[in-house]
């Protein structure tokens, strides 16, 4: 079942009793299949992580090809492949992955634009060879796994990697900077601002190098792209990433109170206070359980004046 739907243009609708455009009307209903089948996809134990990607993508990208998207991804391991012997070591795969994909086609870390939305969708980042760390590292991972390399995504602090076990331990690459091998020393310069004073010396690296599960990754993609357009006050795109984000990471009450607070904003009030009161319900014990009754019984008042 997909997360429940409302758009400003439906509230108001509600709001001053008027029946919705039909117009208005279409788009949510394709939206709405849209969420249905990034749903079903997230229900399974093992899941495509390219397709659900570019499934999150059709919120902003309706007619996006997740086809050709993926077909994109083929091509790029049959050339990889093309260049491998069959009993290629792991380190030889690397090192042809990273010459097609940054040297051929030239990947690259967006250093200039890195908040820019567009790095985010797995579609913007295939067309236009630029993105951010997770979203090169799901191109990595995909290409990557296409050519016989059991790569995992690493949900690093401040900047996603990925790594492969090797005979003589662990690669860790980042595909941010070209597939570059990440030292330790290199690894705990990245965690030392992220950290009080020389914690980032002493922690074990292994905690920090945990596997990220495909639902995971498709979590932390989602919370980038909410953290931008939260940023920018793009209400509306960010409902539309908390509806997904609901699907992904449905015990989090957090998320639901969020997506309230994003409902309120929107003039939203049922839903906003649909969501508030159940996150209350769920953590009785919020720290800001005071602030949240406060904006439910504003929330109350105004919904009694709805029609």
């Amino acid at each position: 079942m997909a997360a429940r739907l409302s758009s400003p243009r439906l509230c108001a609708a509600r709001r001053i009793g008027a029946i919705p455009n039909p117009q208005h009307v279409a788009p949510l209903v394709t939206l709405a299949a849209n969420l249905d089948r990034f749903a079903q996809l997230l229900t399974r134990e093992q899941f495509s992580l390219a397709e659900a990607c570019l499934l999150l993508a059709q919120d902003k990208y309706p007619d996006v090809d997740v086809s050709h998207c993926l077909g994109q991804l083929d091509a790029m391991a049959a050339a990889v492949r093309g260049r491998l012997a069959h009993d290629a070591f792991p380190e030889q795969r690397i090192a042809a992955l990273n010459h097609h994909l940054f040297e051929e086609l030239h990947f690259s870390g967006n250093v200039d634009a890195f908040y820019d939305p567009r790095n985010s969708y797995l579609n913007e980042v295939l067309d236009r060879r630029t993105g951010i760390p997770i979203t090169l590292s799901i191109v990595y991972l995909e290409v990557g796994r296409r050519v016989g390399l059991r790569l995992q995504g690493v949900s690093f602090p401040g900047h996603f990697l990925v790594k492969l076990r090797v005979r003589r331990g662990q690669l860790v690459l980042d595909p941010f900077s070209g597939g570059e091998p990440q030292t330790a020393a290199a690894l705990r310069s990245r965690l030392a601002p992220l950290m009080p004073p020389g914690r980032a010396n002493e922690i074990d690296l292994d905690e920090v190098l945990e596997p990220a599960s495909s639902r995971q990754i498709v979590a932390r993609v989602l919370r980038n792209l909410k953290a931008i357009y939260l940023e920018t006050e793009n209400y509306p795109g960010a409902l539309a990433v908390m509806n997904r984000m609901l699907l992904a990471v449905p015990e989090s009450a957090e998320e639901l109170r969020d997506r309230g607070l994003v409902y309120e904003k929107l003039d939203c009030f049922r839903a906003a206070l649909a969501d508030l009161s159940n996150y209350i319900r769920r953590r009785p014990d919020a720290p800001d359980l005071a602030d949240v009754h406060a904006r439910i019984e504003r929330l109350q008042t105004r919904c009694a004046g709805l029609h």
